[in-house]
């Protein structure tokens, strides 16, 4: 029998244990595989040899789920009884469950704010449930979370947040994200581990691909005029992440991930500046009360038009939040989190990628 736990007792100590699951053929699903961060999942899944298995929908695009190795399942989160049978039906013909599920479907803008609580919370719970009903609790069950859970951090002095502060989400987003943490941690025995991801970025990602965007055409707009401390973390350096912590014994925790180190908005501008060749740009600094003016027409706009506005309250308050640094000791303890790609790094290899696929001239 392989010791599926390495390390010291309870942990595996960032002790990496892949070719071990390779060679027990274990299967992994993810979903919300179609999205930007989820093909990363896939990719970096099939990488270790997992029997992996994507969740999609009917419409979802697969332009960056073409590996063959993949196998696609179609879940329905909206009802209970269907997606208990449905997941009866996988693990009958799969000849046994999913050692590892990673819960990566969410929504980060809607049109309506009721929607962050139906897809961010309710799709989860139904889920958590639907596996314990159909007798398919994996070894491990990880959350795909958000720091906005943790609302607004220290602006006085600009302490990182730690697992000893107390969430206070601030905005509808980060609200329904602690309630699906939450309902994990009310599952008694239930083994979870939880995300609470910064700011991810890398190929086929658009947000910040709008800002690096702007910077190659000259501007790089900003919002206030207090100093800001951005973090993020590279998409692939995430999925890395994610298998390491699956692969280690589930502490039934959450953990901050992100580049150990902030950056301000002119460190960043500098960075996609290097990484683009461009040698001169107009920092553009917006007062926050005329975000919050634009942010507020964006969104009736989007609601008038049935589509999710990237720009409205609920981004007004993430854009306006000064302080985004985050411990990530534990996750660099329980299971060895070290980020690979600096942000420099990070960028010149999307904007690499943005350039081949045509996005940047």
């Amino acid at each position: 029998m392989i010791t599926l736990w390495g390390g010291n007792a309870g942990g595996c100590s960032g002790v990496p244990l892949y070719q071990e699951f390779k060679e027990m053929g274990k299967r992994i699903l993810i979903t919300g595989a179609g999205g930007f961060i989820g093909g990363f999942m896939v990719a970096e899944a099939l990488s270790r040899g997992y029997e992996t298995w994507a969740a999609v929908r009917s419409t979802t695009s697969r332009e960056f789920l073409t590996d063959e190795r993949i196998n696609f399942i179609e879940l329905d989160y909206s009802n209970s009884d269907n997606l208990t049978r449905q997941i009866t039906d996988a693990v009958a013909s799969m000849g046994g469950k999913w050692d590892f599920v990673v819960h990566n479907l969410g929504a980060t803008k809607c049109v309506n704010f009721l929607d962050f609580n139906r897809i961010n919370y309710e799709y989860m719970r139904t889920l958590v449930d639907s596996l314990i009903a159909a007798d398919a609790v994996p070894q491990n069950f990880l959350l795909m979370s958000s720091l906005s859970a943790m609302g607004e951090g220290d602006e006085a002095t600009y302490k990182p947040f730690t697992t000893a502060n107390i969430p206070m989400p601030n905005t509808r987003y980060g609200v329904s994200k602690l309630k699906a943490e939450t309902y994990l941690q009310m599952k008694e025995g239930f083994p979870y581990t939880i995300f609470r991801c910064t700011g991810v970025y890398g190929p086929h990602e658009r947000d910040y691909f709008m800002m690096i965007k702007s910077i190659a055409r000259g501007f790089d707009f900003s919002v206030g005029f207090r100093k800001q401390m951005l973090t993020f973390i590279y998409v692939k350096d995430l999925a890395a992440a994610v298998m390491q912590a699956l692969e280690c014994e589930p502490r039934r925790k959450a953990y901050f991930i992100a580049e150990p180190r902030a950056y301000t908005q002119k460190e960043f501008r500098s960075i996609v500046m290097r990484c683009l060749g461009k040698r001169v740009v107009l920092p553009v600094c917006c007062p926050l009360w005329v975000v919050y003016a634009v942010s507020v027409v964006a969104e009736w706009i989007g609601k008038v038009q049935l589509k999710p506005s990237t720009l409205n309250r609920d981004k007004y308050k993430i854009m306006r939040q000064r302080n985004w640094l985050c411990d990530v000791s534990d996750a660099e303890r329980d299971f060895g989190f070290s980020p690979q790609y600096t942000l420099e790094r990070g960028i010149d290899e999307a904007v690499t990628w943005y350039r081949h696929a045509g996005w940047l001239k």
